[in-house]
């Protein structure tokens, strides 16, 4: 079994903040206010598309991992491709969509291994995303035609991303359990749809917990990003978050 009793630097490390903000330099105020309190920041659609790459930089210079949840899904070539500018990049860890299929991820990895050791910036995390959280058993089955569920969805997808040689998943808390008991405790997963104990809004989540709870049950990453960006407070919250992931692990 994988231990989950942490310290508060570790815990740091597994929090991932999403900086879903419309600018560049609300980003970097961000990143610059919570930097001691939060390991990796990711940079998703809204600010990668209306900034670009020098998003990626910028937090890089401040001393920020980036995590750039872009979630490539094409043919293999364009992902393997887009795979080789990431790690050019010098990103922390990508994603890729699982459901993209076995070949456009061994190309994605295959690609991340050549840029690599083409240059000096190591191996980046790559992650399949599985089900989106905002999914569940109605809209898989009525609007996607899938009809085995959503925890075998995501196994299946979790399974495929392994024998791919992905390094890990995306995945909500309700599925954790499950992905550790089939994947070993050396698969990563990260996990979004967390709110902490005093966050009350769901807003667009579905499949949700609570930070301490996610670790807990074996994830490797949370990731949050409105209740802490919204907060009055965001050095205050992320520090309630912080307690709340070791004290909850105890």
């Amino acid at each position: 079994m994988k231990t989950n009793i942490i310290t508060r630097e570790q815990a740091k490390e597994k929090l991932c903040l999403a900086l879903d903000v419309d600018s560049l330099s609300k980003a970097e105020e961000m990143v610059r206010l919570l930097k001691d309190y939060v390991g990796i920041f990711k940079i998703g659609l809204q600010l990668f598309t209306k900034e670009g790459s020098k998003t990626v930089e910028t937090i890089k210079n401040i001393g920020g991992n980036v995590f750039l949840d872009l979630k490539f899904h094409d043919i293999p070539n364009t992902v393997g491709n887009a795979a080789r500018m990431a790690t050019k990049m010098g990103v922390y860890m990508f994603n890729i969509h699982a459901a993209g299929g076995s070949e456009m991820m061994r190309a994605a990895v295959e690609a991340v291994k050549e840029e690599s050791q083409k240059s000096s910036f190591p191996n980046p995390i790559i992650l399949a995303v599985t089900v989106l959280t905002s999914i569940n058993n109605a809209i898989l089955s009525k609007e996607m035609n899938i009809n085995c569920g959503v925890k075998d969805q995501v196994l299946h997808f979790a399974d495929l991303a392994q024998s791919s040689q992905v390094s890990g998943v995306v995945a909500s808390p309700e599925e954790i359990s499950a992905i550790r008991n089939k994947c070993g405790n050396d698969f990563i997963i990260l996990t979004p749809g967390i709110r902490p104990i005093w966050s009350t809004a769901k807003d667009d989540q579905k499949r949700v917990t609570t930070p301490g709870e996610a670790i807990k049950l074996g994830a490797d990453y949370i990731v949050i990003g409105r209740p802490i960006l919204n907060a009055r407070d965001p050095v205050e919250a992320s520090n309630e978050i912080l307690t709340e992931m070791v004290s909850h692990c105890k």
